[in-house]
C-alpha cells in the first residue's frame, strides 16, 4: 500500500489513522521480518496499541526527560520529517513488554477500538493533554501528529506500506 506522509495536513493523519493502519495490518503474520529493529510483528501492534492507550489515557506514564529536551523534541511534531529508524523510545530503552494478547489479530481488534476512541474525541477533550513519554503533555492535535508518525514509522518498518511524499 501507497500512503502519503504529510504531517502537517490533518484531515490526511485522520484518514491514516482511521482506515489506512488497518488496511495495512491486514494480513500481517508472525513471520514478517521488519526492515529494521528488533520488533516482532505482534510487539509492534502491541506497541502501537500502548501508544493510542497513553492518548486516551488508559495507560499514563511520565516524561521525565528536561524541560529544554521536551519542547526542542515536540517541535519534530511539526515537521514534515518523518522517524527515524533508529529512534528509541526511553521507557522501552529495558526491552519491550510481554505480549497482551494470544495473537496479532485480537491486537490489532484492540488497536483499532483505541484508533476510534481517540478519532471520536472521547479519549481526550477539546484542551486536554496527556502525557508522551518523549514529547511532554500533548493534546489532541500533537498526539495526532505522533501517532501518524509513529505508525508510519512501524508500518515502514515492517513493509506494510511505502512512502509517497506529498
Amino acid at each position: 500500500m501507497i500512503a502519503p506522509f504529510d504531517v502537517n495536513n490533518p484531515q490526511l493523519r485522520k484518514e491514516f489513522l482511521a482506515s489506512s493502519v488497518a488496511g495495512a495490518l491486514s494480513g500481517l503474520s508472525p513471520d514478517h521480518a521488519p526492515a529494521w529493529g528488533h520488533m516482532s510483528p505482534q510487539q509492534m501492534v502491541e506497541h502501537l496499541l500502548w501508544a493510542m492507550e497513553l492518548s486516551t489515557g488508559v495507560v499514563k506514564v511520565e516524561c521525565r526527560l528536561p524541560a529544554r529536551l521536551v519542547e526542542r523534541f515536540k517541535t519534530f511534531l511539526y515537521t514534515n520529517d518523518p522517524t527515524s529508524h533508529d529512534f528509541m523510545n526511553p521507557l522501552l530503552k529495558t526491552g519491550l513488554p510481554s505480549p497482551r494478547f494470544s495473537s496479532i489479530e485480537q491486537a490489532a481488534a484492540a488497536l483499532g477500538d483505541q484508533t476510534q476512541v481517540f478519532l471520536s474525541g472521547d479519549g481526550i477533550a477539546a484542551g486536554e493533554r496527556r502525557v508522551h513519554p518523549v514529547f511532554g503533555p500533548l493534546d489532541h492535535d500533537e498526539w495526532s501528529r505522533a501517532h501518524f508518525k509513529h505508525f508510519y514509522h512501524h508500518l515502514l518498518q515492517f513493509g506494510r506500506l511505502e512512502e509517497a511524499r506529498g
